[in-house]
């Protein structure tokens, strides 16, 4: 599946946040700090840019997918 080009940083934090138990706790600048504590701790740094650039995306979505379990595409699903 195909990353897409105009994913904005606060959607990606929401869909993160709905469906993959990441809350927000802090904005540093002009990053998000989601952390997530199933099924181990681990603390990302979304850009708050709108797009995001798409090597970014792709390493988040590789981190959160390694994190959780499953596969890219299925968080892309949620996007």
């Amino acid at each position: 599946m195909r990353l897409p080009r105009d994913v904005g940083g606060r959607t990606l934090v929401k869909a993160l946040c709905h469906d993959w138990d990441y809350h927000v706790v802090n904005e540093e600048g002009s990053h998000i700090i989601l952390p997530a504590d199933s099924p181990s701790p681990q603390r990302i740094s979304v850009p708050d840019h709108n797009p995001v650039r798409i090597g970014t995306l792709n390493s988040l979505l590789r981190l959160v997918a390694s994190h959780k379990g499953v596969e890219r595409e299925r968080i892309l699903r949620s996007l």
